[in-house]
């Protein structure tokens, strides 16, 4: 078994595939409308969804929002250095929720980025 991909709901499909690619960099690697279901799925990655597990964009049409819950906790991505990811996402328009620095009663560099529908994105530096 293995993980196959992540779905979150958006109020703007355009919005957040443009977030996902231009701010952190990922690649839309197949978008497909449903017309009988009223929705279309967007599936978004770093590299293809053979090789690892993807986000997946589904867009419900006429749904602008959702409520967040208190189930929810965040997606985490590896980056090289957290400073200069959390730098550069903020250069491309994201917005860090979290400045970069060590996780509370820990020493790991962390920092948080939210996407344009409020999820929050951990960036984490690679393990050692």
């Amino acid at each position: 078994m293995r993980i196959l991909h992540t779905m979150l709901r958006v109020g703007d499909l355009d919005r957040s595939i443009r977030f996902y690619t231009e701010v952190l960099g990922m690649r839309l690697l197949r978008r497909k409308d449903y017309p009988e279901g009223k929705f279309t799925l967007a599936f978004l990655g770093y590299q293809d969804e053979s090789e690892g597990a993807v986000l997946e964009l589904t867009y419900n049409w006429g749904v602008d929002h959702y409520e967040m819950g208190t189930a929810y906790g965040h997606i985490a991505l590896e980056v090289d250095d957290v400073y200069q990811a959390a730098e550069a996402i903020r250069a491309r328009g994201g917005k860090i929720i979290r400045e970069p620095g060590p996780m509370n009663a820990g020493s790991t560099i962390i920092a948080f980025v939210e996407d344009p529908d409020g999820y929050p994105i951990e960036l984490l530096g690679p393990k050692h």
